[in-house]
């Protein structure tokens, strides 16, 4: 049997396409390997939201193909959906599968030849070809890209977070029909599509079988799932009936919009001890010019709402945001009224990035107005300030019990957690993964809670 190894890149709908490669690869008889020096068949499921993750999946091709020469790789997601040819050109690359062909990526590895030690690159189809999805075999350097939009339906699995023996996470929606213009996500993923409620109940109930203590719920959109269904459903429907038909102990909700945040779902949240006290609310900017510039469907003060009222029904709830620096319209003033925005509302976390121009979106054609140093110090500024307020929030639970579930040893001797409402708690000894401990809460640092002997 030829051993596998799948390297993933990126988001957490990213991770749960992981899983499902797995699963397809071992139904078509291939092994997993201990290591990517160890497989023949190396997968990298990529990322390209940024610059910086097109550059980390050359990288890794590249230390790849160095510390095992023999392996075919095989490059999938979203960065090969966009850009099949800028990666088949690339050394030691055997195929390039789309976001479109993902689906036959284990039936393409199955037709490939056997390895060679220095592939010659650039021996790919266009993307028009490869689309109609006839794989012509043992090619080097092939494409398969078709018309990501053309797919219509989603199917399920479960991943896990790197390294994670705990909390799996299960793609409950993909694609997105929002055209922010900054974003190059909805051309690599296509249409909004969800996973259909008894498909999702069956793989959550499945997992919360299998012992799991924890599910993790997540999409590209997240908070849209249901609207491609039969009768047009809401979030809240997908969310009430994991809690009615399994018995999953904790669901955690991923990334949510703002607008979907509505007050069915917060209350849902808010009244479920089943439901882990956490919302990552997406914010990019708190300028209503930078906002409207972006295409996003919300004004500044729509945010701080949704925020406030998160806040209102759960007084101790993680509450994060992902915030973006150097958008092409921002101005001195439009940071300003970010950062302001920032410090007046409760968060607990926030995600703070720097703009990166995707090929092919509306505000890569936009002028940038504010210098590398200056995106840089702005950067730095939300960061400390989210810092300060992390820990200012951790505080709050010291002297107190906390539960937690347990994820991995640590090298210190220490075991980490995570607490419902997404805070590091960091148990003396050692404890197994997957169990739900209650500690006294001793000092809260910048890494988490430390938790008493």
């Amino acid at each position: 049997m030829r051993r596998f190894y799948v390297e993933n890149f990126g988001c957490r709908a990213t991770q749960a396409d992981g899983a499902v490669l797995e699963r397809q690869l071992r139904e078509h008889g291939f092994t997993p390997a201990g290591a990517p020096q160890q497989a023949e068949i190396m997968v990298l499921n990529t990322c390209t939201v940024t610059a910086a993750a097109d550059q980390d999946i050359r990288a890794a091709i590249r230390r790849v193909h160095r510390q095992n020469p023999a392996c075919r790789i095989l490059v999938t997601g979203c960065y090969a959906q966009r850009a099949p040819r800028e990666i088949a050109a690339l050394p030691g690359v055997s195929a390039v599968i789309g976001n479109s062909h993902k689906p036959q990526l284990a039936q393409i590895a199955c037709q490939l030849a056997p390895a060679r030690p220095s592939p010659a690159a650039g021996r790919g189809e266009d993307a028009a070809s490869a689309g109609q999805g006839q794989f012509t075999g043992a090619g080097l350097a092939e494409i398969y890209v078709g018309d990501i939009f053309a797919h219509t339906e989603l199917a399920g699995a479960s991943g896990f977070e790197a390294g994670a023996r705990t909390r799996p996470n299960l793609k409950v929606q993909d694609g997105c029909n929002n055209r922010c213009s900054f974003c190059i996500i909805p051309a690599v993923r296509g249409r909004s599509r969800s996973l259909a409620l008894p498909e999702a109940v069956r793989e959550v109930q499945a997992l919360a079988g299998a012992g799991y203590r924890e599910v993790v719920i997540s999409g590209i959109n997240l908070g849209r799932w249901g609207r491609d269904l039969p009768g047009r459903q809401r979030f809240e429907h997908l969310v009430r009936g994991i809690l009615e038909q399994t018995t999953v102990e904790k669901l955690r909700l991923s990334s949510v919009e703002p607008m979907d945040w509505s007050e069915e779902l917060i209350a849902l949240a808010a009244g479920s001890a089943r439901i882990a006290k956490h919302a990552h609310v997406p914010m990019q900017s708190g300028s209503d010019r930078v906002l409207r510039q972006m295409h996003r469907k919300y004004r500044p003060w729509h945010y701080a709402d949704r925020v406030r009222r998160i806040r209102a029904a759960m007084p101790e709830a993680a509450i994060g945001a992902d915030v973006m620096v150097g958008f092409p319209a921002e101005t001195d003033e439009d940071f300003a009224e970010t950062r302001l925005m920032v410090e007046q509302l409760p968060f607990t976390y926030l995600h703070v990035f720097t703009y990166s121009a995707r090929p092919g979106t509306p505000a890569a054609e936009m002028a940038q107005p504010a210098a590398a140093a200056v995106i840089k110090e702005r950067n730095r500024v939300l960061r400390e300030l989210a810092a300060h307020k992390k820990l200012e929030f951790m505080r709050r639970f010291v002297g107190r019990e906390i539960s937690a579930l347990t994820l991995n040893l640590c090298e210190n001797g220490s075991t980490e957690a995570l607490t419902d409402n997404y805070l590091k708690l960091f148990l003396p000894g050692h404890y197994a993964p997957n169990q739900w401990l209650t500690a006294r809460v001793e000092s809260a640092t910048a890494d988490g809670l430390i938790a008493a002997a």
